[in-house]
């Protein structure tokens, strides 16, 4: 137990070699910090022994405090208020029963009786996070929703608590460093994470036995998949959700709903269990969003066992730890109805991979790719032969929706971040949320969040309720739609909090430091996936086609 303080004693550590400082009236122990301490030491020693709040919050966010908390905090002060018991959360209200109105049998008078199959009214559940309005979803703050549930609002706790103690102190070093400590990945398998973000109905029991701690495999649905990806996406960085669900999120996908049950069986719990690593390689250094012209090249063996792959793949995610790879290539004639999807693993002669500097996402192992002569077993094929381009096609949705989640949360970050700090900076004399161009930053960003929010949940209900095939007809185009809509929520987002934070958010670290790195991360969503561009046209064209065959009037 942590020792109780007075501030007079407090005081009388204010040596170089005997130095304590209050911060929100916890005492810390610096004496032995010193030389880490990037500012220096004399900054520390005009505060030592004293309340030093103030000029913390002004260099530091609160990841700094959560990273070297436990290893320096020594005491709190007397005067610090005691938390409060918990209040129990109030009883819910009797659900009554809807009522279906049937015809009395003798007197031919309308009757309602309740109806069996009546649906559960939309839940609000408790309170969760800080109330920042618009900083979370609006089903957080105590607002009603048809599509969760309690079992997601356990899985919200879980994650987020995990993510604030293991992720968020670290992910600027991280970043740094261009790489996530592979323990992290690790964690994603045994915490039955990465089972529950391949886009499936349901919980692949078969193949792992990993399973998330808060929710039941049979409970397991797409909108725990949406707040897994959610809520990993508030560490602020998208080089850390690229490392842990960037290449596997898009290439075990395919593996598992085309694959050969011999191959799936074979690499999938590797995967799952955080030991080995997957990835997508469809994009070549010529051909990007325009999938049907690639010419990475695979040969039939005369003997009909092997397929010998040569080509080039450009700007792949994770791929410079990937032990798999799920790889387009041509095996026919020229455009969609020439190309396949083969597993290519890099114990097989003549893969090679180089890491690419790139402008964001920098812990997320952006790769060049090189296949020389590959020779690999026709038991690798993904799908039919030549009817790959159905597999990459399908991908995509799973893909984008994986990217809107991101760019939303990530918008939201950008918008919470903002708000957190026009509360505290001043300028003119006073707080930078009572100028009213602040706060109409602000506003038009929540707008622009709720909206696109708003139509992400929609699309996925219906994901939920939809086959694979009807989805990807009838949803692609508006996944395809909102994928521009969210990253252009996103650059909007992270340029006006980049005005509000001005120059904090122009250099690495400090409080300023998720704007930075997100202001870099946004071209990374914005191209990837397919261009905003293409993906605006795809939407409309799209929308047509499907219409059409509806019975559109025009």
């Amino acid at each position: 137990m942590s020792k109780v303080f007075k501030a007079e004693e407090v005081a009388a550590h204010k040596k170089p070699d005997d130095l304590y400082i209050i911060v929100d009236q916890d005492v810390y122990d610096l004496t032995q910090f010193q030389d880490e301490h990037p500012g220096g030491k004399k900054i520390l020693q005009r505060v030592a022994g004293k309340d030093a709040s103030k000029q913390f919050w002004k260099y530091h966010n609160e990841s700094i405090l959560k990273k070297y908390q436990s290893k320096l905090q020594v005491g709190s002060l007397d005067s610090k208020p005691q938390p409060a018991a918990p209040t129990p959360p109030p009883s819910p209200p009797a659900k009554q029963e809807k009522e279906k109105v049937v015809p009395q049998a003798e007197s031919g008078v309308v009757a309602a009786v309740p109806g069996p199959d009546a649906e559960e009214e939309a839940e609000a559940m408790d309170q969760f996070g800080d109330m920042v309005p618009y900083a979370d979803p609006s089903w957080y703050q105590t607002y009603h929703t048809p599509y969760f549930n309690q079992s997601h609002a356990d899985l919200r706790a879980e994650v987020r608590q995990w993510v604030e103690d293991e992720i968020m102190p670290n992910v600027t070093e991280w970043d740094e460093a261009k790489k996530v400590p592979d323990s992290i990945y690790k964690q994603m398998g045994e915490r039955g994470y990465l089972a529950g973000l391949m886009g499936l109905h349901k919980w692949p029991t078969h193949l792992t036995n990993h399973a998330v701690k808060s929710v039941p495999a049979e409970k397991w649905d797409l909108f725990h998949e949406m707040l897994l990806t959610d809520e990993l996406s508030r560490a602020g960085s998208g080089g850390f959700v690229w490392n842990v669900i960037g290449g596997f999120g898009i290439g075990g996908p395919p593996v598992v709903k085309h694959g050969k049950k011999e191959l799936i069986d074979r690499i999938m719990p590797g995967i799952l269990n955080g030991d080995k690593r997957i990835c997508l390689a469809i994009t070549e250094p010529d051909a990007g969003s325009d999938v049907a012209n690639l010419t990475c090249e695979a040969k039939l063996t005369e003997d009909g066992k092997h397929y010998i792959v040569n080509g080039e793949k450009k700007w792949i995610t994770n791929g410079i730890w990937c032990d798999y790879f799920t790889t387009a290539v041509r095996t026919g004639g020229e455009g969609m109805n020439g190309v396949s999807v083969l597993l290519i693993e890099r114990e097989h002669e003549g893969v090679s991979t180089r890491r690419m500097d790139c402008q964001g996402v920098w812990s997320s192992g952006t790769t060049y790719v090189t296949f020389e002569d590959v020779k690999v077993p026709v038991e690798n094929l993904i799908g039919k032969e030549n009817q790959g381009f159905k597999v990459i096609m399908t991908n995509f949705n799973h893909e984008r929706i994986g990217i809107i989640i991101q760019c939303i949360r990530f918008s939201r970050v950008c918008y919470e971040e903002s708000m957190k700090y026009a509360h505290k900076r001043r300028t003119f004399g006073q707080k930078l949320i009572n100028h009213p161009v602040i706060r109409l930053k602000l506003a038009h960003m929540a707008r622009q969040i709720e909206a696109s929010y708003s139509w992400m949940e929609s699309l996925i209900y219906q994901a939920q309720k939809m086959n694979e095939h009807e989805a990807m007809l009838k949803l692609g185009g508006a996944i395809a739609g909102l994928k521009a809509q969210s990253t252009t929520t996103f650059e909007f987002c992270a340029r006006e909090a980049s005005q509000i934070f001005g120059g904090l958010s122009y250099s690495r670290g400090g409080q300023g430091a998720k704007i930075e790195r997100l202001y870099r991360d946004v071209r990374a969503y914005a191209i990837p996936g397919g261009s905003e561009e293409i993906m605006l046209d795809l939407s409309i064209r799209q929308a047509l086609r499907v219409h059409q065959v509806l019975g559109m009037k025009l």
